[in-house]
């Protein structure tokens, strides 16, 4: 294993606030070979968490938040928990990021299909989806609509996508922002599948 990597995941590990974890097969993989990705993955993470040129941290932790929910990455997801407590964050900030997430796995499935399949008879259908969360989100309905917009993406819904992407926009944040945010995700989710 070579020592310079080593001491690299070490610490990434110890920026995202990991102080128990045994190396996936994934990691190990990396850490058995000179693999130059563990400092490309350590510079990308480090790259998307710090960039508050468009994202607070507390946004930035919070959107790390909702891709370790979504991808069901528990480690990943009590780290970014207790950072954004640190940094703030409510219990019912960090309950509508959970409820966000949920949310968008079930439409991101339905909306899904419904665009795949393109027939007449399931689009005009109702989709009778409670939604009352997104009304008066507690994390403001920007942000909440940023969350939407970075789990859709993750989750490959072009329609769910499109549609939030812009409502972002009319909530008055930018194109740069919204870049920011779903390059987080793709980072953070690249993350989880070498952590796990």
């Amino acid at each position: 294993m070579s020592t310079i990597q080593n001491e690299t995941f070490t610490n990434l590990l110890s920026e995202l606030q990991i102080s128990d974890y045994t190396p996936s097969e994934n990691a190990t993989a990396l850490l058995n070979v000179d693999a130059r990705f563990i400092k490309d993955l350590k510079i990308n993470v480090g790259n998307v968490l710090a960039n508050t040129q468009y994202l607070d941290k507390k946004e930035a932790i919070l959107l790390a938040l909702s891709v370790s929910i979504n991808e069901k990455f528990d480690l990943l997801k009590e780290s970014f928990t207790n950072q954004a407590k640190a940094l703030g964050a409510t219990d019912a900030e960090i309950a509508e990021i959970v409820a966000c997430t949920s949310l968008m796995n079930t439409n991101n499935v339905f909306y899904r299909f419904r665009h795949f399949i393109k027939k007449e008879y399931y689009t005009n259908q109702p989709a009778g989806i409670k939604m009352s969360i997104m009304m008066n989100p507690v994390l403001g309905k920007a942000f909440f609509e940023l969350v939407s917009l970075v789990i859709s993406s993750i989750n490959g819904c072009e329609m769910c996508v499109t549609s939030h992407e812009q409502s972002v926009l009319q909530h008055g944040y930018s194109e740069s922002k919204i870049f920011e945010a779903v390059k987080l995700g793709a980072v953070i989710k690249g993350l989880i599948t070498i952590l796990s």
